[in-house]
């Protein structure tokens, strides 16, 4: 007994210990960042000339969509600042991290092209980038530079960050030293490996410099959607799992290290243990330096440091106290990652390894499930169960992918790092032995990005839960009762296949069954307006699983979303009204897994950004792009439309006088022959006398001239099932009017159904919205906008007219079924 208590209290007080060298580690680092003239300066908004250390890989902001604009793309790099220079000529020479903010319009820093940036082509996020974005995406830690611009306080409180510090132009960036040698070399050798994979196909091309460096400059929005909807993140992120391949191939299984019959490269080269253990630190402090000292390296690093310290005196070593000793360790010199998401989640997977797997791993054999796959099924469970919780907290939701994508992915990593890693090595010596290297790689490489891609196409792939710290503890809470339940149910095979079902039934979600459950979508339904947040994106039915889509909204997941779960596979046209970010930048979204036929666009190309954005995702999957002009009809299946607006292009216009956005040349209408012919794009045929204007004729009388993008909205009037629609994209009243002047005005009287122009802003034109007169107006707009969308005065006239007003706010996402006419019965479905 009193043994027990010596042991508790020993215990305690080394818990104290540790809390107590915590406590005051993180009190020194945090007066650390605060003390100096930057935090001062930064509240005051100084300008100042400074000199600053790279401390990590420079990256670029992600996209973000900002009212109908793309917010501007940055590149932003940690930073030191090792010496100050005030306005009023004061110099001081002090150590404060910072955030570097570089926009696009300043220059390269002289000096860029020597010895600082890392040698090989740019990165792929520089490339084809303006100014001097491509050199700062190439510059390395360690280097120094000595900038002018404006410091701000920290974007958020509590970070290791004291001050964001926004670089100008002027004066001139410059490099005042290079890197040092360490990271030279590993900037080589990871220049090496990106050019050693350039010529991979996509997905490989991509993935590969990821999965063994952790290089995500190619991965594309659209493939990091895919691992984050699989729980496969982690893949990219590189990791303990990536440095455990590469030790297992040199010191054997752990469990033979200190045995005769060890295995690996080390005793068949003929090392003792001690010599093998310097090697091996050897290859994880390489480790570090070229994959870089993230989180889940860093923990990685220290736990194999002490399980090699372990080895090379000759004595037993256990995992567990390995673990925590590196998680102390590591906690102690950088107290910011207690912080960090990603050492949590490395920190709790590993642990989940050590303490849960054997466990579920040796009950799986009991139950002769065969050993490997009760390791590898064993594996992924626990990590899924311990992790999952916190990946709720950081994106609201539950995947019921991620165990069986993480078994059918791991059987590739293992090949593709050590081939990774072998290219990686042979690059600056013999490129061409690297690429037949990268090739070999790249089938393993490829093979993941496909699980990913295949996994996060499922219509259940995943579930919303609450991303909030009590969201995660229900979790938690639900996941032990699973466990529980599961031992009890592993000795009812016939209930675990039935459990097995239900549970692929929820995944695959097959479209008859989920509308008989869910209600959704409606049988029958002609039209469906999405619920894209800030933005518009609409769907008209065109036969069972296709659909013409007219724009995409700001959020490739959500319009993605809306069109699995509405069952669309193939997109005959995409019509994208006008080039505003909250109706283009979505379109990844709309071409994920679909086969899409045509892309149509309005004729005015700005903002000139997404204008380049469309063509370029339209250009990688060879799809054509054709321009919208009134007059010009289709017919897909049936459903016909007849484009309103913007008008024809002048048949010549005067010098000076073009209208923005629109080329000169004969004014032809478009008739179904400007897009791909029957053969390249079944399901569309002409509509008889659908071409209102001969096909070369000029157009006469003056040409409208847009004042933006939004008066050059394509304008569509649809037919489908006896129903009439008018979809108006974001006209504004300049345009609004002209649509009522041109001889298109005599159709748009009486319609059924009015997709409200601008979000159901304030700026309408009356005599439009009562010569429409819908028995239904849909507006798409976001929760909680800031521009008061829809405004009051426009929902007021609109219900006045006798129209029932729905907003996709309020009421989710729309789908009408039903007949046109004011006696046809038309109805109105939400998805919530």
């Amino acid at each position: 007994m009193w043994g027990r208590f010596r042991w508790a209290r020993a215990t305690v007080a080394a818990v104290l210990l540790c809390a107590a060298a915590a406590a005051v580690s993180a009190g020194l680092h945090g007066a650390d960042v605060r003390r100096g003239p930057v935090p001062e300066l930064a509240r005051r908004s100084a300008t100042v000339t400074a000199e600053v250390e790279l401390t990590g890989d420079p990256w670029l902001s992600s996209p973000r969509v900002s009212g109908d604009h793309l917010a501007p793309v940055a590149v932003l790099a940690r930073a030191e600042v090792r010496s100050v220079e005030a306005a009023d000529g004061r110099r001081m020479r002090i150590r404060t991290p910072v955030l570097l903010i570089v926009d696009a319009d300043v220059p390269a820093p002289e000096g860029s092209a020597g010895r600082s940036r890392s040698p090989g082509p740019p990165t792929e996020a520089g490339r084809h980038r303006p100014g001097g974005r491509a050199a700062w995406l190439g510059l390395l830690p360690s280097t120094r530079l000595r900038v002018g611009g404006r410091l701000a306080p920290a974007l958020t409180g509590g970070d290791r960050t004291a001050a964001v510090l926004r670089v100008r132009g002027r004066p001139a960036p410059r490099i005042v030293a290079g890197p040092s040698g360490p990271q030279r070399l590993a900037g080589r050798l990871r220049a090496g490996l990106r050019e050693a994979t350039e010529n991979l196909p996509g997905d490989a091309r991509a993935l590969l410099p990821g999965l063994v460096v952790g290089d995500t400059s190619r991965i594309t929005p659209e493939l990091d959607h895919a691992f984050d909807e699989t729980d496969l993140a982690h893949i990219l992120a590189v990791s303990g799992s990536n440095l455990t391949v590469l030790l297992a191939l040199l010191i054997g299984p752990p469990g033979l290290a200190q045995r005769a019959e060890r295995k690996g490269l080390a005793p068949r080269l003929g090392l003792s243990l001690r010599m093998t253990a310097v090697l091996a630190g050897a290859l994880t402090l390489g480790f570090v330096v070229v994959c870089r000292p993230d989180p889940s390296v860093l923990r990685a690093a220290v736990c194999g440091a002490v399980a090699l310290l372990a080895l090379a005196t000759g004595r037993r070593r256990s995992l567990i106290p390995a673990l925590a000793t590196a998680v102390l360790l590591l906690v102690l010199y950088d107290p910011w990652l207690a912080r960090s998401y990603g050492f949590l989640l490395s920190v709790l997977a590993t642990g989940a390894l050590l303490v849960l797997a054997p466990g579920w791993s040796e009950a799986l054999r009991r139950r002769r499930v065969p050993a490997r796959l009760a390791e590898a099924l064993a594996a992924a469970a626990a990590a899924q169960a311990v992790c999952a919780p916190v990946v709720a907290v950081l994106s609201a939701r539950v995947s019921l992918v991620a165990v069986p994508c993480n078994l059918l992915a791991e059987v590739a990593v293992a090949p593709a790092t050590v081939l990774g890693f072998t290219a990686l090595a042979t690059a600056p010596l013999l490129m061409p032995v690297a690429k037949a290297l990268a090739w070999c790689a790249s089938w393993p490489a490829g093979w993941i990005a496909g699980v990913a891609r295949a996994g996060a196409a499922l219509p259940g792939a995943g579930v919303d839960w609450p991303g909030s710290w009590p969201g995660a503890l229900a979790l938690a809470a639900v996941t032990v009762v699973v466990v529980l339940i599961g031992r009890r149910l592993l000795r009812h095979p016939v209930w675990c296949g039935l459990l097995g079902m239900l549970l692929v039934l929820a995944v695959t979600r097959p479209a008859p069954l989920t509308r008989v459950i869910t209600g959704w979508p409606p049988p029958g339904w002609r039209f469906a307006m999405c619920d894209v947040g800030q933005g518009d994106a609409t769907v008209l039915a065109a036969g069972e699983g296709i659909g013409v889509v007219v724009d995409a909204g700001p959020d490739p997941a959500l319009v993605d979303d809306c069109l699995r779960r509405l069952g669309i596979t193939r997109v005959p046209l995409v019509i994208l009204t006008h080039f505003h970010a909250d109706h283009v930048a979505g379109l990844p979204g709309v071409l994920r897994g679909r086969s899409v036929a045509a892309i149509e666009t309005t004729g005015l190309a700005e903002p000139a950004d997404q204008a380049r954005f469309v063509r370029r995702e339209a250009a990688e999957r060879h799809i054509p792009v054709v321009t919208a002009a009134a007059g010009e009809e289709r017919r897909v299946g049936p459903l016909t439309w007849r484009v309103l607006w913007p008008p024809p292009q002048p048949a010549k216009a005067p010098s000076g006088t073009r209208p923005p956005g629109f080329a000169p040349g004969p004014a032809s209408v478009p008739g179904p022959a400007s897009l791909p012919g029957s053969a390249s794009a079944p399901g569309f045929a002409s509509v008889p006398g659908s071409v209102s204007a001969p096909a070369s004729a000029p157009v006469p009388g003056p040409v409208f001239q847009p004042e933006g993008p939004n008066d050059a909205s394509v304008t569509l009037l649809v037919r489908t099932g006896g129903l009439r629609l008018l979809l108006l994209g974001d006209l504004e009243p300049p345009a609004q009017q002209a649509l009522l002047r041109s001889p298109a005005a005599a159709g748009l009287a009486g319609v059924d159904v009015l997709k409200v122009a601008h979000h159901g802003s304030a700026y309408q034109d009356p005599l439009l919205m009562r010569l429409a007169a819908p028995r239904v107006a849909l507006v798409s707009t976001g929760a909680d906008n800031p521009y008061g969308h829809p405004a009051p005065s426009t929902v007021a006239a609109l219900r006045s007219g006798g129209a029932t007003v729905l907003r996709t706010d309020r009421d989710g996402a729309l789908a009408l079924t039903g007949s046109g006419g004011r006696e046809g019965e038309l109805r109105v479905a939400s998805a919530r």
